[in-house]
C-alpha cells in the first residue's frame, strides 16, 4: 500500500528544503519559498542531518496490527466454498454479517460487518445481499402484469413539435 499519494509531494518538499539549504539558503528564505514555516524547515533540517536524505523519505502510517494472521486469511476462501448453509444460515448468499459471524466462530476474532467486504475483497472475491422476495410470489402473474397491465401505465413519450 505505502504513503497515502499526498505525502509523494510532501516528501519532495522536505527534500527540496535541503537541496536548497545546501546551496546556501538561509531557512526563512527557504520557508518562504515553500510556503511553510521557519519551524518546520528547521525540523526538516534536524533530521536530514541526523539521518541524511533517506530520513526526509515518506514513512507510511503504521495502523493496527490484523487480527487475523495471513494464514487464517488465507483459509477464509475455504469457508466460502463450505456455503452459508453449512454454518446454518438459510440459503447459499454470503453477505458481511454472516460472514462476520463465521469469522467469530471459527477464528474467536470479531470483525465489524463493514471490514469483512473489505477482507472479502482483497481476496478477490464481492460480498452479495440476499434478494428477500415473498414466499406467496407469482412469477407467471407478474410476467403477465409486465406484459399486459405495466404498458398502459407507462406515460407515452410525446412527439416533438417542429418549431419554426
Amino acid at each position: 500500500m505505502g504513503a497515502p499519494r499526498k505525502a509523494d509531494w510532501r516528501e519532495e518538499r522536505r527534500k527540496r528544503a535541503w537541496v536548497l539549504k545546501h546551496e546556501g539558503w538561509k531557512q526563512k528564505d527557504i520557508a518562504v519559498a515553500l510556503g511553510v514555516s521557519e519551524g518546520a524547515v528547521s525540523q526538516w533540517i534536524k533530521q536530514g542531518r541526523e539521518g541524511g536524505e533517506k530520513a526526509l523519505k515518506a514513512h507510511p502510517a503504521k495502523g493496527a496490527t490484523p487480527r487475523l494472521t495471513a494464514e487464517q486469511k488465507a483459509h477464509i476462501p475455504t469457508l466460502l466454498a463450505k456455503g452459508a448453509s453449512a454454518y446454518g444460515f438459510v440459503g447459499e448468499v454470503w453477505n458481511s454479517r454472516r460472514l462476520a459471524q463465521v469469522i467469530k466462530r471459527e477464528f474467536k476474532v470479531s470483525y465489524h460487518p463493514d471490514h469483512c467486504g473489505r477482507l472479502v475483497r482483497e481476496m478477490g472475491y464481492s460480498i452479495q445481499k440476499p434478494v428477500e422476495r415473498a414466499t406467496q410470489r407469482n412469477e407467471e402473474a407478474i410476467e403477465d402484469w409486465k406484459e399486459h397491465e405495466w404498458p398502459a401505465l407507462k406515460k407515452t413519450v410525446r412527439a416533438e413539435i417542429p418549431t419554426e
